[in-house]
């Protein structure tokens, strides 16, 4: 029986319920094993002030590296895009969703009465703080019932989340929200990834078998530019690849914390030329100033 790794919130069970599903599917039984992040344990602290990479896939890496589970479900925008050396990303689940929303304060009446949104994303801070800039933003920790039950008992105007988790825990339609296609996402976000040790060849033949080939294509593309850039998980650095009649496009850009500056990189390209895309977006981003604002983000985030 295979052993499935996954963080304690509602919608990591989900994720990993899912796999599980899919694994059944082809033949193959599995059981949950529930291990609790750090993210988990700190919901008061910002992320990017952590100063942790994997804040939310440390314990599962640890939990595969000791045997005590086969695989580990992730959330792959959560995932650092350097692994430990033993590990691998061995399947990438067909994308769902990739944007984000603003879910509005029940009481919400315009953005003149309620000017502030909460979020602990400094992705979300620095692109809402660019295009709305006289309001002001709230850190928000936790999963996403608690982040729900904060802003419907706070004074804000709204707080940002990605569409996919909401969906996945059918709260969507209970909130009034709005889909933000202007706000670039995350790396990865939206991708369920799953893990499991580069030996342990069997499990990995059973995974691959999971795999959606174009996801992967996109997801790898996002990962190497966001590596590229030396950026982690937390930084205000969004890029996002989509598949269309043989091409591949790639939004991608490079934020300050409050977003007054920013970098900006598209590009539109054949499908069999998507080779190394992810690294030339990056190379060109960081020439255009990218280097000197990412030098400017580090320092912030210490």
């Amino acid at each position: 029986m295979i052993q499935i790794g996954t963080r304690k919130s509602e919608l990591a069970l989900w994720q990993a319920n899912q796999v599980k599903d899919h694994l059944k599917k082809i033949g193959y039984a599995s059981k949950l094993v529930a291990i609790e992040s750090l993210g988990d344990k700190n919901l008061v602290q910002p992320i990017y002030s952590m100063g942790i990479k994997g804040v939310f896939t440390k314990s599962l890496d640890i939990a595969l590296i000791n045997n005590k589970i086969d695989i580990a479900i992730h959330s792959l925008k959560d995932v650092p895009t350097i692994l430990p050396k033993e590990i691998e990303i061995s399947a990438y689940l067909k994308r769902d969703n990739p944007y984000d929303v603003i879910v509005y304060n029940p009481n919400f009446i315009d953005w003149d009465v309620s000017d502030t949104i909460g979020t602990g994303s400094l992705r979300r801070r620095a692109q809402w703080m660019r295009k709305f800039p006289k309001h002001k933003t709230e850190n928000l920790r936790g999963n996403i019932q608690t982040r729900l039950n904060k802003l419907n008992k706070s004074k804000w105007g709204g707080a940002i989340f990605a569409k996919v988790g909401l969906e996945r825990l059918d709260l969507l339609n209970e909130n009034n929200y709005s889909v933000l296609e202007w706000m670039i996402p995350a790396p990865g976000q939206g991708i369920i990834g799953i893990a499991s040790m580069k030996k342990n060849e069997k499990i990995a033949g059973i995974i691959k078998k999971l795999n959606c080939k174009e996801t992967m294509l996109c997801a790898e593309i996002e990962r190497n530019f966001l590596r590229t850039v030396q950026a982690g998980c937390s930084a205000p650095v969004g890029a996002y690849a989509y598949i269309k009649d043989k091409k591949i496009y790639f939004k991608t850009a490079i934020f300050s914390t409050e977003g007054k500056e920013a970098i900006f990189h598209e590009v539109e390209i054949h499908f069999d030329k998507a080779k190394g895309l992810g690294e030339k977006s990056a190379f060109q981003i960081l020439k255009k100033g990218g280097s000197k604002l990412m030098e400017k983000i580090k320092s912030q985030m210490i």
